[in-house]
């Protein structure tokens, strides 16, 4: 199986590292992904929206020879959805990793905009649930490998058009919270709760992780991304 590789915000391909070798030792094709303008100044990335990061990631899928499995982190899962907005009949499953489905015309979230570019805001800005498995070696090792996305990115309002993506299987890997628990806490979420109830198959499956397992449990992403795109 060719395997699309999406990062979050701030993240390019090299995030994954640790986790390709398990993919691939199971026998899949990995195609982990750096976006547009990432780490580019505003002058090169004012242009760059959310749409045109779901371009590169169908570009991609298209590119491959058969169907794939599309796994999204954080931000990233708004690329994968819209990748399977775009091409429901060429993606087999989508892999959400700490993050949800989201509705149309919804955007990832609001980070201050500094020079015309979101910048990497340091660990320290994130809640303690989404950093409390990154120890110091780790925030040191991993922080100089954050570049600024395009100002638009982490706003623009995503566009889904094509109800045929409520028929792909999604696995959703959530940090710490089991399916009981998510549904539970999902149903106060509004659209949010609405694109979820209508997806046909989906499961969420607890990682045991803060927000940055592919930096923190590698092997145990690794094995549940392997057991989802098997499934």
């Amino acid at each position: 199986m060719d395997i699309i590789l999406i990062p979050g915000l701030w993240l390019d391909a090299s995030s994954w590292e640790d986790v390709t070798p398990a993919l691939e030792r199971a026998g899949h094709r990995t195609h982990p992904l750096s976006l547009p303008g990432l780490g580019e100044p505003a002058s090169a990335s004012a242009g760059i929206g959310i749409a045109d990061w779901i371009a590169a990631a169908v570009a991609a899928v298209d590119a491959a020879p058969g169907e794939v499995v599309v796994v999204g982190h954080s931000g990233g899962g708004n690329v994968a959805w819209g990748v399977a907005d775009a091409r429901p009949d060429r993606v087999r499953r989508v892999v959400f990793v700490d993050t949800v489905p989201p509705p149309a015309g919804t955007g990832i979230s609001e980070f201050t905009v500094v020079d015309g570019v979101v910048p990497f805001p340091g660990w320290d800005f994130f809640p303690e649930e989404d950093v409390h498995d990154l120890d110091e070696p780790t925030r040191a090792r991993t922080a100089p490998l954050t570049r600024s996305v395009p100002a638009r990115v982490p706003t623009d309002g995503i566009t889904l058009e094509n109800p045929d993506r409520y028929h792909v299987p999604v696995t959703l890997l959530m940090g710490g919270l089991d399916q009981p628990t998510f549904e539970g806490m999902i149903e106060q979420w509004g659209p949010y709760a609405e694109e979820y109830r209508a997806i046909q198959d989906a499961e969420v499956i607890r990682i045991g992780s803060g927000h940055w397992p592919q930096f923190s449990v590698p092997e145990r992403l690794s094995e549940l991304l392997v057991a989802a795109v098997d499934r």
